[in-house]
């Protein structure tokens, strides 16, 4: 079973698990340590797993990762009012080659996404995402990728993957399980035009760091239609995050968490990663704001609503807006008041694109069809299930 290939949680970290107090994240978190094994899977929501690869950084020098700094921030937080089982299994060491790591998350990831159990992932260099996105193939449907990043990380396809290429991998290679890629964040200047060409070609979205910062609330929806979400850290300022290839543009604290937490509350999103945690001037700080992105995630999963069938709730408000040649179906629910647009679906022999027939939308989206004005992300959705 891959569990065993699980490292455990270091002994120094479970020694000071033991010094805090009863009612602390740490002591309510099932721990993968030397003297009590593997913990139980059986009724747990959430698991955390470190991937302690980094190989395929751009700017690798040779440097090893460890994850205990992050690991004793987020013991030492305590949770909220929360019902969600955690457990902590440890770390995947780095295979022989990169291969066998981004193999071994497929494979142990995988086997938490049929048991039901949400993958915390801490990563090393982001190239993991694409482990973390294969070990979706065993579900055998389509899926939607959303990373907040500066940069777009397609990369040069013809050459072998690194932390800045791996969304173009994720696009070419086989099996093609990508329906929707989502970008929060990026910086113009970081991404080439024919990047940027790319991404509009492809009906891709894609939304610019001061759009973001400017109402932070558009990453809801985004989020809500998400199943596997990659936080790059790269993404932050260098004023919360310092190291040497930081930018002084970027996400801020309040932000970052915000946006995770909007993930955590998504009903859809099945895999959460955190990657690219590097040698930083001050790692305890760091590690601090890596544990307050993960706890608020949790949060969120606590404030899940169960609306994934929001279409067949009897309770669900439902809106005709005829525009233009179209009749845009909008569906809003009177617990949370989030809103939904339905995508016509297009039978293309395709079954794995059925379950894409709604898409979270926003309250603006609907005054806007109102004002007979088509709702661009509902354009992108139709055109890409015609494609």
């Amino acid at each position: 079973m891959s569990l065993e290939f699980l490292s455990p949680v270091s002994e120094i970290v479970a020694a000071h698990v033991a010094l805090l107090p009863d009612q602390s994240l740490g002591k309510q978190i099932n721990i993968h340590t030397i003297a009590d094994g593997v913990p139980d899977l059986d009724k747990v929501d959430i698991a955390i797993i470190g991937v302690r690869e980094n190989r395929n950084d751009i700017n690798y020098l040779g440097e090893g990762l460890h994850f205990d700094t992050i690991r004793t921030s987020l013991y030492e937080l305590f949770p909220g009012n929360w019902d969600t089982s955690i457990v902590d299994l440890g770390d995947i060491q780095p295979g022989e080659e990169v291969s066998d790591t981004y193999f071994l998350m497929k494979d142990i990831l995988g086997m938490l996404l049929q048991k039901n159990v949400i993958p915390l992932i801490i990563g090393g260099s982001q190239d993991l995402v694409y482990g973390q996105y294969r070990s979706f193939d065993i579900l055998e449907r389509m899926v939607n990728l959303v990373n907040v990043d500066s940069r777009f990380d397609l990369g040069n396809t013809s050459q072998p993957i690194k932390n800045n290429s791996f969304v173009g991998k994720i696009i070419v290679e086989q099996p093609y399980n990508l329906f929707n890629y989502s970008n929060i964040g990026y910086q113009t200047y970081f991404n080439s035009q024919e990047e940027i060409d790319l991404i509009e070609k492809l009906y891709f979205d894609a939304y610019r760091l001061g759009e973001v910062i400017s109402d932070v609330t558009i990453v809801e929806p985004i989020m809500r239609d998400a199943d596997i979400v990659a936080v790059d850290l790269g993404a932050m300022s260098s004023t919360c995050l310092d190291y040497k290839y930081a930018s002084p543009n970027g996400f801020n604290g309040r932000e970052i968490c915000a946006i995770a937490r909007y993930a955590g509350i998504s009903d859809k999103v099945k895999s959460f990663g955190v990657y690219e945690f590097k040698n930083f001037k001050h790692e305890e700080t760091a590690a601090l704001l890596i544990a307050q992105i993960l706890w608020y995630f949790v949060e969120g999963v606590n404030y899940r609503s169960n609306e994934l069938n929001i279409k067949n709730k009897t309770s669900t408000l439902h809106y005709n807006v005829p525009v233009e040649d179209e009749v845009l179906s909008f569906y809003k629910s009177p617990k949370t008041e989030r809103w939904w647009i339905e995508i016509p679906f297009i039978s293309s022999g395709n079954n794995k694109l059925k379950r894409h027939t709604l898409l979270p939308c926003t309250y603006n989206d609907y005054e806007r069809a109102c004002n007979q004005e088509i709702p661009e992300r509902w354009y992108k959705a139709k055109r890409k299930n015609e494609v």
